[in-house]
């Protein structure tokens, strides 16, 4: 972060339609419908449990990888239902 950049704090609920407040690449959004919200919830709870379990069993070079491309699936799968 720069010197002349404030911290955000405040935090916006990704299934919100305010989730473009604090996003500085995307210029334009489309609002989701019910449905796509409940698909991106579902994934990303899906990738959240996937790495709690790699947590919970322990830490490796190999887990920490793991987790880093869980995060990464979830971004392209949720990309894919926001595009």
């Amino acid at each position: 972060m720069s010197a002349h950049q404030e911290p955000t704090t405040a935090e916006v609920n990704s299934a919100s339609d305010d989730r473009t407040a604090n996003n500085v690449v995307r210029h334009a959004y489309r609002v989701l419908t019910d449905a796509e919200k409940a698909q991106m919830l579902e994934l990303k709870d899906l990738g959240a449990a996937f790495i709690a379990k790699c947590q919970e069993i322990g830490g490796s070079r190999e887990l920490s990888l793991a987790i880093t491309n869980a995060e990464q699936a979830v971004m392209w799968a949720v990309k894919h239902v926001t595009k």
